[in-house]
């Protein structure tokens, strides 16, 4: 397992209750500035999936090849994944058919092997590994994968199961709360922990999403699509000004396993 040297400045905030609550937001706002341009401006999954392709590219780009963290680029291309993740999902389970199981099977095994294959290459998966390019570009990919699988289980969830937006966000909270339980009071690894959380934010925030822009008949708030993406942007922005945005530092002795 590969270390790196103490005092490593690495690319991603630290891991902070303020990083997990900015990251549900940015999930949301994925799920309804995605649909804001597929379904509110008509465009359709495919060329949002185009247009968000393009984006992602372009600010992952920016993010990989930063000489130093920067909150708003980092956060900003969080931001993307979760946009390209929901128009990516809609597209493959509803233009192409595949449905919302075969679309998570597909994406679920997408991400077990692009952390497999980080890990084989690298030796660790652990976010306080990200320090070189070519680390973060098997970062980034992992998140697409989490971001566009987290889509799909949450639309699986709340419309197959029949539980509703407010009960498939009630689900996921719940996971997430396993989750935490498990990191204050177990030894698992917590490089697993991490990735079980981020990957469970992101339909937790899909089911929020839809909560806020779905039509009542659909049993949703029916706000404006533009209007819930706004707020959520700027109580974004205002957060990642207040909040500590620090890049974690890798102290020599902070778990990799895994």
């Amino acid at each position: 397992m590969a270390k790196l040297p103490a005092g490593t400045l690495i690319k991603v905030p630290e891991v902070t209750l303020g990083f997990w609550v900015i990251k549900v937001l940015a999930t949301t706002l994925g799920e309804t500035g995605g649909d804001a341009v597929t379904m509110s401006m008509n465009l359709g999954y495919a060329i949002g999936s185009f247009i968000f392709i393009g984006i992602f590219a372009a600010v992952a780009v920016a993010q990989i090849f930063a000489k130093a963290f920067h909150p708003f680029l980092y956060w900003v291309t969080i931001v993307a994944t979760t946009t390209l993740g929901t128009t990516m999902a809609d597209f493959a389970d509803r233009s192409l058919g595949i449905g919302y199981f075969g679309g998570s099977s597909i994406l679920f095994a997408g991400l077990i092997a692009s952390l497999a294959l980080w890990r084989w290459s690298e030796g660790s998966i652990s976010v306080y590994t990200v320090a070189t390019p070519r680390v973060e570009m098997f970062y980034w990919v992992a998140i697409l994968f989490s971001q566009t699988l987290g889509t799909a289980l949450g639309d699986w969830m709340a419309d197959t199961n029949g539980l509703g937006y407010e009960g498939g966000a009630v689900v996921f909270a719940a996971g997430l709360a396993v989750v935490a339980v498990a990191y204050f009071y177990t030894k698992i690894s917590r490089t697993l922990l991490f990735w079980a959380a981020f990957i469970l934010t992101r339909p937790l925030g899909a089911t929020l999403g839809d909560l806020l822009d779905k039509p009542h008949d659909h049993g949703g708030l029916e706000i404006s699509r533009f209007v819930a993406s706004g707020i959520l942007a700027a109580v974004i922005v205002a957060l990642i000004l207040i909040l500590p945005q620090r890049a974690g530092v890798h102290p020599g002795t902070r778990e990799q396993k895994a």
